[in-house]
């Protein structure tokens, strides 16, 4: 009788929500004491991993859930384990019970997910798989939090019979260090777990994809009519007029463009600018993002390093941005289009036309070569340091960092993001733009982050959420902010700069907000590491991302930590130098290709935390000793918080180099920094200091220290 039940459940449930099945064979590898742990997306879950998984296993379910009516006749599939899993004699009783050799199922969460993403994982169940010394199963649901047995009404659109995909992934073994006891070792094996089930999330997910694939499956998932993006004109637009406009575009490019050309895009942040990118993608063109405040020269050069021949552009955008000069300049070496004159040429037929191909999009366009290793942008990064240059990032690279952002950070469709952040930027273009388009979250593009009163006015406006910024504009917002403008803010994440104490500290007393730090790079796609609600750990910019792996190269006179390798799904594709336009350079360090050597000087501590001590190029040699200039700023900004300040290191005679303070400070006092630096070496102490009206910046809001350098040596000439 119960193989007849089970039978005609899983033939029915397979019809029903189109179940499929994934790494069975891991299933049968595992062993004969197994733990099996699993997200818990709705209350079919337990229905399903019964009538799914092979064997009648035991089910370790919360005692309260277990004894609800309507679950009993699903449970008759197995056998039931009712515990509590907050309480230690459960947790007890469920290790000798696996020390029996069965094959149980718990869900670490302890309840079904509110957010549709990873919960709160206990550190119980870590605990109960080390003692017991069970082999861990992870298993992946995904589908079931789109159905109505889900606890996500009114977060998602919910539908009747959305597909289901059980993922069985291979089995592992969770032993905390023998030295550990008592709560020291349940911390461990609970945190071990928590980053298994994290990887879980990130392997299972489609992140192998094209970004127009990717928006393509947001649409199925929170339909075609969800708003998702809107800009000063006040006209929210949804995934449909998206895609939409972005095929019209296309088709309007396609005979005066090639696949896999590179094509430069000078427009900025707008709803427009998304669909330019989206038709870019979806016609295998590479949008190269150029910065507009290079000038006409950097742009040029930029141009000649990615082989860019033709810019698409906005004369409104050239004329509000007073880029008269710099368009006529670069108009002599390349073809400017602009989108005014692309849409004179679309008739009412060609729209047409794009809405057709808007709503069949998922039948042709899975029908082409859908190639996630190409090219899907080039970024231009010359950080704060040296020259210019081409950073190719695939479509794997971006899903695959959207990917792994998502596993750490729960994103819903009742989110908005305000994007002040330049498209141009990776941080603006992959968490301010890519990443919400991918998650159903609503994005509100403002053009310029340099707007320090208007930018918390759109914030309180808006309703906003989140938030991406670094620690020059946080600190200006928080000066100009009332005290209300971020109210509704969840998520404020700094990141590109460090992260500034007294910026930490005033918007926490101001708005009563924790601003997360994160770290990473253009190369990286680019989000590193980040901070959340659940691994924070103030002063340090957070642990690495899902299937990042890392090295840290030994620099000599530096003690603690080292030079920073990474590599991982999210590393570039590769280089475009100047001294070889057009040639694809692959990354890699010392420790081998595929590497990214971030030039960045950072310790990891026990629990996986990194704190950044400086770039590599950010450290003077003086007496043969190595000095953090970010040690040095920072020294600076305790002595005179409401300031900005920038250290560099010049030539110098005597020690080899010195230390030269530039600071926006009205009032200087070198015993100011030295009060603050009791109990360092005299070395952090600037050998000269230099007021000046404003700290030179990029774009990005990062300092520009070659700039910032020579303003140091013009004023040591002129002292």
């Amino acid at each position: 009788m119960y193989f007849i039940v089970k039978k005609i459940l899983h033939w029915l449930l397979r019809i029903i929500y189109r179940i499929e099945v994934h790494g069975l064979e891991n299933y049968h590898q595992a062993g004969d004491r197994v733990l099996i742990v699993a997200n818990h997306t709705s209350f079919l879950d337990p229905l399903l991993l019964g009538v799914f998984l092979p064997d009648k296993i035991t089910f370790a379910i919360n005692t309260q859930i277990s004894r609800r009516w309507w679950l009993k006749p699903f449970l008759w599939l197995s056998h039931v384990f009712p515990m509590d899993p907050t309480h230690p004699m459960s947790l007890k009783k469920l290790i000798r019970h696996l020390k029996n050799d069965t094959k149980t199922v718990i869900f670490p969460e302890g309840r079904i997910t509110v957010t549709g993403s990873l919960m709160k994982v206990y550190d119980g169940t870590g605990m109960v798989a080390d003692k017991s010394g069970a082999t861990i199963l992870p298993i992946r649901i995904s589908g079931g939090q789109y159905t109505h047995f889900s606890r996500l009404k009114g977060v998602v659109r919910l539908r009747f019979f959305p597909k289901i995909t059980i993922h069985i992934l291979p089995s592992t073994i969770i032993h905390a260090p023998d030295e550990l006891r008592g709560k020291l070792r349940r911390k461990s094996s609970g945190h071990a777990l928590a980053d298994l089930m994290t990887e879980m999330m990130f392997v299972t997910s489609p992140y192998k994809q094209t970004l127009f694939s990717g928006v393509l499956e947001a649409r199925t998932i929170h339909g075609g009519s969800h708003k998702i993006a809107e800009d000063l004109e006040r006209t929210p637009l949804s995934y449909n007029t998206v895609i939409t406009r972005a095929i019209a575009l296309a088709n309007a490019l396609e005979g005066s463009t090639e696949k896999g050309e590179h094509i430069g895009v000078l427009l900025p942040n707008t709803s427009k600018t998304l669909s330019v990118v989206l038709a870019l993608q979806v016609s295998a063109r590479v949008p190269a993002m150029l910065n507009y405040t290079m000038g006409s020269v950097g742009m040029t050069s930029a141009c000649r390093t990615a082989e860019v021949k033709t810019v698409l552009t906005s004369r409104r955008f050239i004329e509000l941005g007073k880029l008269q000069e710099d368009a006529e300049a670069l108009s002599k070496q390349l073809t400017l289009v602009y989108l005014e004159d692309i849409a004179e040429t679309i008739t009412a037929v060609d729209k047409l036309k794009a809405l057709f191909q808007c709503w069949t999009a998922d039948y042709w366009y899975h029908k082409q070569a859908d190639d996630c290793e190409a090219a899907a942008v080039v970024l231009f990064t010359s950080g704060s340091e040296g020259a210019p240059k081409g950073v190719v990032l695939s479509h794997r690279n971006i899903m695959a960092n959207i990917t792994q952002v998502k596993s750490r950070i729960s994103l819903t469709p009742r989110d908005t993001v305000l994007n002040f952040l330049p498209l141009f930027h990776s941080f603006g273009f992959t968490a301010g733009t890519i990443l919400p388009l991918m998650t159903g979250v609503k994005t509100f593009f403002y053009p310029t982050p340099l707007h320090y009163s208007i930018v918390p006015e759109m914030a309180y406006e808006l309703d906003a959420t989140i938030m991406f910024g670094t620690n020059t504009f946080l600190a200006a917002y928080a000066r100009k902010a009332h005290a209300y403008d971020f109210y509704n803010m969840r998520y404020v994440i700094a990141g590109a700069e460090k992260l500034q104490q007294s910026t930490r500290d005033v918007w926490m007393e101001k708005f009563g907000i924790r601003v997360f730090e994160g770290y990473g790079a253009t190369e990286t796609a680019p989000v590193t590491s980040a901070n959340t609600y659940m691994d924070f750990k103030a002063g340090t910019v957070g642990r690495f991302m899902p299937k990042m792996a890392h090295k840290l190269e030994k620099i000599a006179g530096i003690e603690g930590g080292g030079k920073l390798h990474v590599s991982g799904p999210n590393i570039m594709k590769g280089y475009l130098l100047t001294d070889n336009p057009g040639v694809l350079v692959p990354p890699a360090s010392i420790y081998g290709e595929g590497w990214y050597d971030t030039g960045d000087i950072v310790d990891v501590d026990e629990d996986g935390f990194i704190s950044i001590k400086g770039r590599s190029k950010r450290f003077a040699k003086i007496g043969g000793e190595m000095v953090s200039l970010t040690v040095v700023e920072q020294l600076a900004s305790k002595a005179w918080p409401d300031a900005q300040h920038a250290a560099v290191s010049l030539p110098d005679s005597r020690k080899g180099e010195k230390i030269i303070l530039l600071t926006t400070q009205t009032s200087t006092n070198s015993r100011d920094i030295a009060a603050v630096a009791k109990g360092m070496s005299s070395l952090h102490l600037p050998r000269k200091i230099f007021v000046i009206d404003k700290i030179p910046l990029l774009a990005t809001g990062k300092t520009n220290y070659p700039q910032a350098t020579e303003i140091a040596i013009e004023k040591l000439k002129g002292s």
